[in-house]
């Protein structure tokens, strides 16, 4: 599984720095850092204003309230650049904007109000949005065909899916005409048709895909500047609180109180790896994964995480983990690390025991048949199971959602290429550090 790395070409341009909100139906998702002006923005440079940037950027969207299509552009890149948290009274407001256009007979109005609104918590039907595109059969209009930007959106929220039915129709038919598009369109315009294809934006690290997004801005000579600057200075000050934390880690000692259940399943998660090898047994493709989602260790770092976010895993987790059941918050994304995993490991390296052997297991039981597929259709299975948990029943608080989203984004994200190396990786510690 190779990923598409972007080349420098679309590296942004950094600036020159010197030294009814409480409605049940509706849920902000901040999944990126939120940081706060002051010294460490003071630190960074006396050419830019954070304060003063934000409020360029409000009276900007203020000025623009009139016209729909911009006020809902205009969140979309906020939230693209990662820094919607200083607006998020403005994206409140913009709700009642996306709940008008959702109904629009523009693909792209509809489309990303869609979009805008179910990442909200806004209990939106796919398939009653999008039925007006399509014909009696459910099949996608070719009219819809050459519509670039309504088609990026479209293959947008196929990646928001809670198993219905229209949005895997979507996901097919926006991305076989975005493909065949790209030799045809201009450059810039085509490379970000590249990237959103080959990185989605709902399964993609979000900081990761902000830098792409700004460097497409900035390519268009009619984008809002106010809001690439904000956006330049806030990857700046990331940078510079990402370096700060990578020299406070080595300073603290690593060892913490440990989960004790999430170590003890962990363990007896081997043992039973350990007799299977002892005894030359070749598990089912079920009890292989079942037991393989332990041993990934996703589900203890999960746990490690809730804890140190100041959530009770004695109340969040771990208790049922005692019973034997995983909850899907856990058990999705570590289903996801191991199927993708074992494609990689499969594939690049020839392993002794149980690692990386799904793909071969399949094969035993299914010979000449199509293990990646397969896997791949587990993937998205378990892609759509973790997006009903984190958008429809809400178990838990929305910091553990995103602790569980980002950690599917980063394992689909940072996959294997031909080398059997990791190549987003690399471009992204660099785009965080260096």
């Amino acid at each position: 599984m190779a990923p598409h790395v972007c080349s420098s070409a679309v590296e942004p341009r950094l600036l020159r720095l010197t030294g009814d909100a409480g409605s049940r139906h509706r849920r902000s998702i901040r999944p990126c850092l939120v940081t706060s002006p002051g010294r460490e923005s003071q630190a960074l440079s006396d050419d830019f204003d954070f304060q003063e940037g934000v409020k360029s950027v409000k009276a900007m969207l203020y000025q623009n309230q009139k016209d729909k299509r911009e006020v809902v552009t205009n969140i979309d890149h906020l939230k693209r650049l990662c820094i919607d948290h200083y607006f998020q009274d403005e994206i409140d407001e913009a709700m009642n904007t996306c709940l008008d256009l959702v109904q629009s007979d523009d693909l792209l109005d509809a489309t990303l109000s869609f979009r805008l609104l179910r990442e909200a918590g806004y209990d939106v039907s796919a398939d009653e949005v999008l039925r007006k595109f399509a014909g009696v059969n459910g099949d996608y209009s070719l009219h819809h065909s050459k519509d670039t930007k309504g088609l990026l959106s479209l293959q947008d929220i196929s990646n928001l899916n809670m198993g219905e039915e229209s949005l895997y129709k979507a996901k097919e038919f926006s991305r076989k005409h975005l493909t065949s598009s790209i030799e045809h369109l201009e450059p810039n315009l085509g490379r970000y048709v590249r990237q959103s294809l080959d990185h989605p934006y709902h399964v993609s690290l979000m900081q990761y895909k902000a830098r792409h997004h700004l460097s497409f801005m900035q390519s268009l000579s009619s984008t809002n500047t106010g809001m690439q600057e904000l956006a330049v200075a806030e990857f700046q000050l990331n940078k510079l609180l990402n370096q700060r934390e990578m020299q406070e880690i080595k300073r603290i000692d690593r060892e913490l109180d440990i989960v004790e259940i999430g170590w003890a399943t962990l363990f007896d998660a081997f043992l039973v790896e350990s007799k299977w090898l002892s005894a030359n047994q070749v598990p089912s493709l079920d009890d292989y994964l079942s037991n393989g989602v332990i041993t990934t260790g996703a589900p203890l770092a999960l746990l490690h995480l809730f804890f140190m976010s100041g959530h009770d895993p004695s109340t969040e987790g771990s208790a049922n983990l005692m019973a034997g059941h995983i909850p899907a918050i856990i058990s999705c994304p570590s289903k996801i690390l191991r199927l993708w995993d074992d494609m990689g490991s499969a594939k690049h390296a020839s392993k002794e025991g149980l690692d990386g052997s799904y793909k071969n297991l399949y094969l035993k039981e299914n010979p000449g048949g199509d293990a990646e597929g397969h896997m791949l259709g587990l993937i998205k299975s378990e892609w759509g199971e973790l997006n009903r948990e984190c958008f429809s029943r809400r178990s838990y608080p929305s910091i553990l959602n995103q602790f569980s989203l980002n950690f599917a984004r980063m394992v689909t994200q940072f996959g294997y290429d031909d080398e059997q190396k990791r190549p987003i990786v690399e471009d992204y510690v660099k785009t965080l550090l260096f």
